[in-house]
């Protein structure tokens, strides 16, 4: 079971040095640790970011805050020029890194679904700020605060437990602690749940936080990166766990968007539009079509999902709540279009420049709020693509920014251009061949679409470090960057 709980665990009680990498979807973090302990932390949450959160703790002036771009310095943490420029005290500072930590770690305990690795690392240069978080209290709140998983259960059933050292009791309410005494050498959870008369997924909770501190030990105990120790899971179908992805996606895309573009239907939808709409999107999506073990720990996504489109067909198929919406609408568009736009174009420039300092897990972040305040900007999705493509994990993600950007300005040619050098560096090379050639419809004389596809073809001809100048025009960014992401100049 990949879980931030046995991570933690195993990094504090091992007391080492290095940094823990999450991925989940396209959110991104970093969590730091000395000897064990918790000492930095950085992720491309826009509600985690440092700035976002000194401003909510009232640390951070209204002021400041709207031109955190200005304040963005290269080989520096953010909150390190606010302190040089005096716009927030130490202690500001201190308080604002212990609530990040907190809160990007405790925001890691209900996934289940999520990737992790952990890297030794004995070079952390993170002096400056002593600080740190103890282990077994986030432990205990994470845990504490998270949803029961069925993945827990899996975890736990089947082995047999033990009591150890009761090191860490005082983390552990009185309820907790009445558990635990029920543990004695080689017991059966399954056996101890039917004797504690408790609730079944507080009890498998409780049993996974003694695990975590380490106040139990299971038969087959051991490090969280040794393989072999977790008992096979049960095999999923292929078909249903892509169409668990396709409603993780949605859940992705539907953020923001009208009740007419949950539905995929037009402002002058008939009601048996709506009505067809509505119950094509529930063969898709309904949380019946889902057997349990797919669905552990993504229910609540699911649930969600079909809620939003539950309330957009209740909404449009009666008349008079059609008709208040389309009003609300209306005025929503004539008094906040202007400054959504606004600000997405500040998320676009911020992005821009965080592109440009190499820091691209945070210009993801700062990229997606812009396409979902102005999702009809071209250039927004062309710049995204180009970040995607700069972290691994989002290569798929990449491919579908530039699809996008294609899909708003198909007489471009910068997306065509963009998506093909995207598969080149990709090593795929026939898709490739086949972007440049759709830059050749538009402009038959393009210098970088002819060299890229000389080059691919192997025909005479130089790969040069022009690749992307139309989209330098475009973008205004750093030409260096660009041809970095794109590829070095062939020799």
């Amino acid at each position: 079971m990949e879980h931030i709980g046995r991570y933690l665990r195993d990094i504090y009680f091992g007391k080492k040095v290095g940094q823990l990498v999450f991925r989940h979807n396209r959110i991104q973090k970093y969590l730091f640790f000395q000897d064990g302990q918790l000492v930095y932390a950085k992720t491309n949450r826009q509600d985690e970011l440092l700035g976002e959160i000194l401003f909510r703790l009232g640390k951070l002036s209204e002021e400041a805050y709207n031109n955190i771009e200005e304040y963005i310095e290269p080989m520096e943490i953010i909150g390190q020029v606010l302190l040089k420029r005096g716009l927030i005290s130490k202690d500001d500072l201190t308080d604002g890194l212990l609530y990040q930590m907190r809160e990007i770690t405790m925001n890691v305990f209900p996934v289940f679904d999520g990737k992790f690795r952990f890297q030794e690392r004995e070079d952390l240069q993170l002096e400056g700020f002593d600080i740190n978080i103890s282990i077994p209290v986030l432990i205990a709140d994470g845990i504490r605060r998270m949803k029961y998983d069925t993945n827990i259960k899996n975890f736990l059933s089947g082995r047999t437990i033990s009591a150890k050292d009761r090191g860490f009791l005082l983390q552990l309410t009185e309820e907790e602690k009445e558990l635990l005494e029920k543990v004695k050498a080689r017991s059966s959870p399954s056996e101890i749940l039917k004797e504690s008369g408790l609730d079944p997924e507080k009890y498998w909770k409780s049993l996974y936080l003694f695990y975590c501190l380490d106040l139990i030990a299971l038969d087959e105990d051991g490090s969280v990166l040794e393989a072999g120790k977790e008992p096979a899971p049960k095999p999923i179908d292929k078909d249903e766990e892509e169409k668990v992805q396709d409603v993780l996606d949605f859940h992705q895309r539907i953020q923001g968007l009208s009740f007419y573009q949950i539905l995929d239907v037009s402002k002058s939808a008939s009601p048996d539009d709506i009505k067809k709409a509505y119950f094509l999107l529930a063969r898709q999506y309904h949380p019946d079509l889902f057997s349990r073990e797919v669905v552990a720990g993504k229910k609540e996504i699911i649930d969600e999902v079909f809620n939003q489109i539950s309330s957009a067909y209740k909404t449009l198929s009666e008349k008079s709540k059609r008709e208040e919406y389309d009003k609300q609408l209306a005025e929503a568009a004539t008094s906040g279009h202007k400054g959504q736009e606004k600000q997405a174009e500040k998320k676009f420039r911020q992005a821009k420049t965080l592109y440009n300092m190499g820091r691209y897990e945070e210009a993801v972040s700062y990229l997606e709020e812009a396409v979902r305040m102005d999702p009809y900007k071209s250039s927004y999705y062309l710049l995204l693509g180009m970040v995607e493509g700069k972290i691994p994990d989002l290569h798929k993600k990449a491919e579908e920014s530039f699809l996008r950007a294609i899909e708003l300005e198909p007489w471009s040619s910068d997306g065509y251009l963009g998506l093909g050098l995207l598969y080149k560096n990709a090593g795929l090379k026939i898709k490739a061949v086949n972007q440049f050639k759709k830059v050749l419809k538009f402009d038959s004389s393009h210098e970088a679409a002819l060299r890229e596809l000389r080059s691919l073809e192997g025909k005479s001809g130089k790969s040069g470090i022009k690749d992307l100048k139309d989209i330098k025009k475009l973008l205004s960014l750093d030409f260096n960057d660009i041809k970095d992401f794109f590829g070095k100049k062939k020799k």
